[in-house]
């Protein structure tokens, strides 16, 4: 912490300065992508993180070795915050966000390839990983999606969302891994991946296209 250096505090803003509906906040694309890729990342983290321990006891683990992959997984999760802000500086959040999805979808492919101890560790530092680009970079997104006066409703939207859906998604895991199997769980994953990767590519090329807009018209 001592090491973190804080930009200087700005003007105070007053709370009860006129900002826009919330209605037409969450309209905005930046904001549906920040909230739909940090709480999908939450919810399949969640998923995935309350189903390991019951399928590692299914396959024959013991109970210290699921104690040992959640320690990993908890690792995971939070020591690339460390470097999570400098790398969305140098790259851009859109980019950390999309390795944050890769990281998830690696978990997947490690996971269907066996249960040893080996699989459920690497398998879930991967889903740490992914959980901390996404959510970081989904809550770095959302900043962008409202002026100073509209910050506390809009947080506040956007945190209802992202641990609403995480709720649901741990309350879901035994039944679905009772139901279905682990390879199940890890199957379930692929379509919320696909929708996060969809939603943050659709973002970049109309960001990327803006500027060509504006050159144009310029022109």
């Amino acid at each position: 912490m001592a090491g973190i250096q804080f930009p200087a505090a700005g003007p105070c803003t007053n709370p009860n300065a006129p900002g826009r509906p919330l209605a037409l906040i969450v309209r905005q694309p930046v904001f549906l992508v920040a909230c739909l890729s940090a709480a999908l990342g939450y919810g399949v983290m969640n998923l995935l993180m309350a189903a390991t321990p019951l399928a590692m006891q299914v396959c024959g683990h013991p109970l210290g070795a699921a104690a040992t992959v959640i320690q990993w997984h908890v690792l995971g999760m939070f020591l690339p915050s460390f470097f999570t802000g400098h790398l969305i500086k140098r790259i851009g959040v859109l980019p950390v966000m999309a390795l944050g999805v890769l990281a998830l979808a690696a978990h997947v492919v490690v996971s269907m390839l066996g249960t040893d101890l080996a699989h459920f560790v690497s398998g879930l530092i991967l889903v740490g990983v992914g959980w901390n680009f996404l959510f970081i970079g989904g809550t770095t997104l959302v900043t962008e999606a409202y002026r100073p006066a509209e910050r506390a409703k809009t947080q506040a939207a956007h945190d209802f969302l992202v641990f609403g859906l995480a709720s649901v998604a741990s309350f879901s895991a035994g039944g679905l891994l009772t139901q279905w199997g682990w390879n199940a769980v890890n199957l379930t994953v692929l379509p919320c991946l696909a929708l996060a990767v969809g939603a943050i590519a659709a973002l970049a090329w109309s960001r990327r296209q803006k500027p060509h807009s504006l050159a144009n018209a310029s022109t």
